[in-house]
């Protein structure tokens, strides 16, 4: 199994990236802020608009350690590739599947199920922990419709049928997702999703996390020898990465819905952490961002055990194994995508 590495995060807008030897160095003008070796790292996440030189994008590629790049407020901008990994017959096939709809929705829909699954999961467990605190039969009431919806996307063969029924339940889901926030209600009250631009601190930290779990997907699957680019249900769309969205579907209620909850909760992240931009626009600020990469960092190294293989695995793998199962699943080694849901 892979072992889970560090992430590094650079977050001081005039750092500039290079490469030492077998190091990555921090540089901010003449300054040396940071030196760490490279075989320590998985990923390399940068706030800077001065970014980082070709040797060590090089460096990077050729022990796929993962690059990507942000504007200092947050929006993705690029992330460094290099050489392709992988059997083309891989790709080959991923491509053949995309362009059939018929064989797109067999893997889409087992992703929504997981999606859908790991949502009322995530409803469930507030009644579980926190009956008392919230309006239990409304929460009840949507758990009920969610678990109604899986046979539905079980038996649908048309990928619009089936983004119909995701964005249905998503509409339940967001609906009791303000009832799960028990803590510091009036800065962070959520009536609806909103995003490009986020116009409240909620929607802001939400859109945040997707960023970065999306960023994980993408790397996950071009690990495994898949092109991030060519999705299922997500359609083909210039500098998208179409199946890390697909792929991300499953995994938003557990691995970032429940982490922001959680932050909200346990007042980690505060009112204090956001900013609103000249057009509206929420984003956190510097301080903020340090706190969730600190407290994402950690809890991808909780362990659990995988559903689906009964193995203890970090949090931070999941997109890793499930790019893992979907390559396998392409391959013809797995009769069906087996999506993860989380119990």
């Amino acid at each position: 199994m892979r072992k889970l590495l560090n992430t590094l995060y650079v977050m001081t807008e005039s750092c500039y990236l290079t490469l030492d030897g077998e190091n990555i160095v921090i540089q901010d003008g003449e300054k040396t802020l940071g030196r760490f070796p490279l075989h320590t790292l998985e990923n390399i996440i940068c706030f800077t608009y001065k970014g980082a030189t070709p040797a060590l994008m090089g460096a990077c590629a050729e022990r796929k350690i993962g690059m990507s790049f942000f504007s200092p407020r947050g929006a993705f901008l690029a992330r460094a590739v290099g050489k392709e990994y992988g059997n083309v017959l891989l790709r080959k096939e991923q491509y053949r599947i995309s362009d059939d709809d018929k064989r797109s929705v067999a893997y889409a829909k087992n992703m929504i199920v997981g999606k859908v699954f790991n949502s009322r999961w995530s409803i469930e467990r507030t009644l579980r922990d926190h009956a008392h605190r919230v309006d239990a039969e409304k929460l009840k009431q949507v758990s009920n419709i969610l678990y109604e919806t899986l046979p539905k996307i079980d038996n649908v063969l048309e990928l619009d049928a089936l983004r119909g029924i995701e964005g249905k339940a998503a509409e339940q889901y967001f609906s009791v997702f303000n009832d799960m926030i028990l803590n510091q209600k009036e800065d962070f009250a959520f009536t609806k999703r909103n995003r490009r631009p986020p116009l409240d601190n909620i929607n802001a930290i939400l859109s945040f996390a997707y960023t970065i779990l999306a960023g994980d997907c993408a790397n996950a699957l071009s690990s495994v020898g898949l092109d991030p680019y060519v999705g299922f249900m997500h359609g083909d769309r210039p500098g998208r990465t179409s199946l890390a969205l697909d792929l991300m579907e499953e995994l938003r209620p557990v691995l970032a819905d429940r982490f922001i909850v959680t932050l909200i909760n346990t007042k980690a992240i505060q009112a204090a952490h956001f900013e609103r931009q000249k057009d509206n626009a929420v984003l956190l600020n510097d301080d903020g961002r340090k706190v969730f990469f600190n407290a994402w960092q950690n809890h991808k190294k909780e362990i659990i055990t995988h559903p689906y293989l009964k193995e203890k695995i970090e949090w931070g793998l999941v997109p890793y194994v499930q790019a893992l199962l979907l390559a396998r699943t392409i391959r013809g080694d797995i009769d069906e995508y087996p999506p993860f849901l989380w119990k």
